[in-house]
């Protein structure tokens, strides 16, 4: 038992002395937070930010105000803790896959929750309990993508390097699943005299709802057409400037991130065709 604690305990050392450096590196170059004014201009640009958007979304009647602030504060809290046990699940493959799962959990309930607050129909709203059927676009996205990736060789079989590359398949998988699931809904909604029609002529529920909702619900991929197309020349996306400030070639770096576009791509059209398939059967509401 103590020889096995104390390997891992010099494999956690190992990982902590080769992050370091990079992620000192990084923070120097891209944001300055050395010594107590560095965070304490932190902690005010936060605040001023936060702060700003909840006002601008109060005062402009948008709705989601306190949303700003319960986000900033669940990043500022996620983002501590996460940097104090993410040393410890680099150093295990066995930790690795659990936070792989947590990631999966907490991405399935934020999308399962956004779609069933909502209905279908002009007086429905969706039954809160079937938020886990969200489960299914988000996994069936992220995780065939991000195995292939693996058995590539293009991404290295190494923890610290599959832990980020999934979880950002799962965050694009989560919101292609929201904006789609929404979208469709609300045309289903929005377009309830359609809907009836077209079971008028003799369409089934799901071919009426896929004939309503197919159009809008694709209005999900825009956003991650639009970032592929103009990466490099709009914004350079934070795995391009990771790569260059932990040290990488710009090659290394640009073919880093374009496996990253290429592959949100195919997983978003995954989530939404699934999304879409879910919502049509009416999984998202009372419907079914």
């Amino acid at each position: 038992m103590i020889p096995a604690w104390i390997r891992y305990v010099s494999s956690v050392r190992r990982i902590m002395q080769s992050v370091t450096p990079t992620v000192a590196q990084a923070a120097g170059g891209l944001v300055s937070v050395t010594g107590v004014s560095g965070l304490v201009r932190l902690a005010l640009v936060v605040v001023l930010c936060a702060g700003l958007a909840a006002a601008i979304n109060h005062w402009g009647h948008l709705g989601h105000g306190r949303e700003d602030i319960l986000a900033a504060l669940r990043a500022c809290l996620q983002l501590f803790v996460v940097g104090l046990l993410i040393a410890a699940v680099l150093g295990s493959w066995w930790l690795t896959l659990g936070f792989i799962v947590l990631m999966l959990f907490v991405a399935s309930l934020t999308a399962g929750r956004r779609l069933t607050s909502q209905g279908a129909g002009p007086r429905e709203s969706g039954p809160r309990n079937r938020w886990w059927f969200a489960a299914a676009p988000v996994a069936l996205a992220a995780v065939p993508v991000a195995g292939g990736l693996l058995a590539s060789g293009l991404i290295p079989l190494r923890e610290i390097a599959v832990v980020p590359i999934v979880g950002i398949l799962i965050g694009g998988a989560m919101t292609a699943t929201t904006l789609a699931g929404k979208r469709a809904l609300d045309a289903l909604r929005t377009r309830h005299g359609e809907y009836e029609a077209a079971l008028s002529i003799g369409l089934l529920p799901r071919d009426s709802a896929l004939l309503i909702a197919r159009q809008d619900a694709s209005l999900a991929l825009v956003p991650g057409l639009d970032q592929t197309r103009t990466v490099g020349l709009v914004t350079l996306p934070g795995a391009f400037v990771g790569m260059l400030l932990g040290g990488a070639s710009p090659l290394q770096a640009a073919a880093v991130q374009l496996v990253v576009l290429v592959a949100l791509l195919l997983v978003q059209a995954i989530a939404v065709l699934v999304t879409m398939e879910l919502v049509a059967r009416g999984y998202f509401s009372s419907r079914r």
